[in-house]
């Protein structure tokens, strides 16, 4: 093991779990090649159980050419151990190791390909219709059962982030999958149309780790409009999150200077515009319910102060109230809403949830009446 990390950089890399992986695969083949030379009966090598000490998750993490590098780190450890030996022993030794060794890499790359062969014709349609299934919103207990199969273990919270792809699929998928190994947060990816649909399952213990994690695999997705939605309790209610994702997606053109990603969140008004209910519905209980429930004074103060150019002084000259006094509301408007009425973003949020917010509310009382 002390050979294997100072040759190749990319094991130390690994997690302690992969690491603890190698080296139960070399400890095998060790073992396995101690017995088949003690045995005196002429069966031959059959190594095709030696990758058996470690899960078949291990192959998504370790490429063939990694394994194929460990398969000769480790002969060559015991060739140098066969160097040791009384030189009368030496050379049927060496033969064996180096006879065994070949029948591991055959073995080592007949099982890759067969379990290349089987993901790429089962895994991929099951996490395609596990995809689908949450961006129709139709989750039941047997969606959750093949995430399940496909190594989904339900820990944390649910985001599902879009963008677009105009390459390989399959390609983006992998590097999207192997990034989240490396984090050791869920994912299920499938393509939809000229669209990549990831949803990604604990992603972080706080929003700005499970953000940072978005910003990374951002580099994946073709240029265009990131959008991720927002943190939802599980995959059972992960509907909300791709709904949201794939609104804010097909709306993003309308704001050029987004970051990318972006949060669908920040994305309300143009969802709102482009007739989204949802968004809508989420951008009146942001900014008008809080702004409501907290009296009318914030109301008339955000009106006033947008009205009069989001200038503090012209808006407390319009309500009769001190310049602080301003200020003080529209601190609290902003830690109520999120949304800072002062920034240019912030103001046009906060004005189209006022109208919004007043056009539901008028609604509500036509309808009553």
């Amino acid at each position: 093991m002390a050979e294997i990390a100072r040759r190749h950089d990319w094991f130390s890399a690994l997690g302690p779990e992969h690491r603890s992986w190698v080296a139960l695969v070399a400890q095998a083949g060790i073992a396995q090649f101690i017995a088949w030379f003690a045995d005196e009966s002429d069966e031959p090598v059959s190594a095709t159980d030696l990758f058996d000490a470690a899960p078949r998750r291990a192959m998504r993490r370790i490429a063939l050419f990694q394994t194929v590098e460990l398969l000769r780190t480790t002969t060559d450890v015991v060739e140098d151990w066969i160097g040791r030996m009384p030189p009368d022993d030496q050379p049927v030794l060496t033969i064996a190791i180096n006879h065994f060794s070949r029948e591991a890499a055959f073995a080592a790359a007949d099982l890759y390909a067969r379990v290349a062969d089987t993901r790429s014709s089962w895994d991929s349609r099951l996490e395609a219709l596990v995809v689908d299934g949450v961006v129709r919103g139709e989750i039941d207990e047997e969606i959750t059962a093949r995430a399940t199969a496909l190594g989904w273990s339900g820990r944390g919270g649910v985001v599902v982030v879009a963008g677009r792809i105009d390459h390989d699929a399959d390609e983006t998928i992998e590097r999207v999958r192997d990034l989240a190994y490396d984090h050791e947060i869920d994912v299920l990816a499938a393509p939809r149309g000229s669209r990549l649909v990831v949803i990604l399952g604990g992603a972080g213990e706080s929003p700005d780790e499970g953000r940072a994690v978005i910003e990374e695999m951002t580099a994946n997705f073709a240029e265009g409009p990131v959008v991720f939605g927002p943190a939802v309790a599980g995959l059972s209610a992960a509907a909300v999150s791709a709904h949201a994702a794939l609104a804010g997606l097909r709306a993003a053109p309308a704001w050029p200077e987004a970051p990318r990603p972006v949060s669908s969140d920040d994305l309300l008004p143009e969802r709102v515009v482009s007739g989204d209910a949802a968004a809508r519905r989420r951008l009146a209980e942001r900014v008008y319910e809080p702004l409501e429930q907290a009296g009318h004074d914030l109301i008339a103060t955000l009106d006033a102060y947008v009205n009069g150019g989001a200038s503090i002084e012209a808006t407390a000259r319009t309500l009769f109230i001190h310049p602080n006094t301003v200020r003080y509301r529209l601190g609290r408007i902003s830690d109520l809403t999120g949304f800072n009425p002062a920034q240019p973003r912030g103001g046009l949020t906060l004005r189209l949830g006022l109208a919004v917010g007043r056009l539901d509310q008028a609604g509500s009382t036509v309808g009553h009446r």
